[in-house]
């Protein structure tokens, strides 16, 4: 029996793709012009904690039979082989003037698979705090932004950082996500949605955008006193009031791009190879105006249909959807 899929999260999670590979689209150009700095900055307080938040709540069923070897197929092999693919395209396309192969420094993209194997790993004991638990995350996000040595490594400072949205989305159920459904709270999150990117845009400097990422050390941002926590709990109490204002904004209504939400996998692991493609073309630098990067929205549309698309899931399905080793199934069995 096939299970009936909720329009709601698969429409959420297509715009929320779209919006991760526009962002993408527009790194290497988003201080050309403020407007487009905005966006991108808009973009950026919401569209990964959104994704984190669904996941979290997609976790419940983490003591159920086979949950774990579900979790290394969708984790673990897609980054072991993506990770060695970036590798070589990196150096092919010049991105890098050497071959070097790390596991440990997930390329990219890659840094979201393993941040969400350990967020999977870390929920059962979490899960025993109950609601307590989300205070105590906040505080060890909080606390990570001064540690200088996680960094990249194996995605530890995201991990930690971003693991408060995965842990409140894990504690959500069903009757909240309704309560955002109600028409009445439709127009209010649109005008909250409104005055944060206003903010965004009169208010919030550039050097704001490294702070999203999570990625970095207060230190390393240029703050190592008290006020690095301060900005790191005032982000989190912006990104929980734009995710939901933005969650509440989703159609629960089957569209033509619905089915595809089922499908982000395969366009957050291929899109980045179009992306740092298409930026070293002399095309890319011509997009100076905010017509031009209408264009690129369009291609960002456009790109996410394909990628989703049947032929491309078939010819990639090997990569990855690949079946683990028979040892590897035995041992989870």
């Amino acid at each position: 029996m096939s299970k009936v899929r909720d329009n709601y999260f698969d429409n959420a999670k297509f715009i929320l793709i779209l919006l991760v590979v526009f962002g993408h689209s527009i790194t290497s150009l988003k201080s050309d012009t403020h407007i487009i700095s905005t966006i991108y900055t808009f973009i950026f307080i919401f569209h990964m904690p959104a994704f984190i938040l669904i996941s979290g709540y997609f976790s419940k069923r983490f003591n159920k039979p086979g949950y774990h070897k579900k979790l290394i197929k969708k984790t673990i092999i897609p980054y072991l082989i993506f990770q060695v693919i970036y590798s070589g395209f990196y150096y092919i396309t010049g991105y890098e003037d050497q071959f070097s192969f790390d596991l440990l420094s997930p390329h990219w993209t890659l840094w979201f698979l393993i941040s969400l194997l350990s967020w999977q790993l870390i929920l059962p004991l979490f899960s025993r705090f109950g609601v307590y638990g989300f205070p105590l995350a906040v505080l060890i996000g909080i606390f990570a932004g001064y540690l200088n040595e996680i960094g990249t490594f194996l995605s530890f400072s995201r991990t930690f950082a971003f693991f408060p949205l995965f842990y409140l989305g894990y504690l959500l159920k069903k009757e909240h996500f309704k309560i955002l459904k109600k028409p009445k709270i439709k127009y209010p999150s649109l005008i909250v949605l409104i005055v944060i990117f206003s903010i965004s845009y009169f208010f919030f400097p550039d050097d704001i955008q490294p702070w999203l990422l999570n990625s970095s050390s207060y230190q390393s941002l240029g703050v190592s006193s008290w006020l690095g926590g301060f900005i790191r709990l005032s982000l989190y109490a912006l990104t929980l009031l734009t995710t939901f204002s933005f969650l509440a904004l989703i159609p629960s209504q089957h569209w033509s791009f619905t089915t595809l939400g089922e499908k982000t996998l395969y366009i957050y692991l291929l899109h980045g190879f179009f992306i740092k493609i298409a930026a070293l073309l002399p095309l890319y630098e011509k997009i100076q105006n905010i017509y031009s990067y209408s264009v690129l929205f369009i291609g960002s549309i456009l790109l996410c249909y394909i990628l989703a698309s049947r032929p491309v899931r078939t010819f990639m399905r090997p990569l990855v959807e690949v079946r683990m080793p028979k040892l590897l199934r035995n041992v989870l069995h």
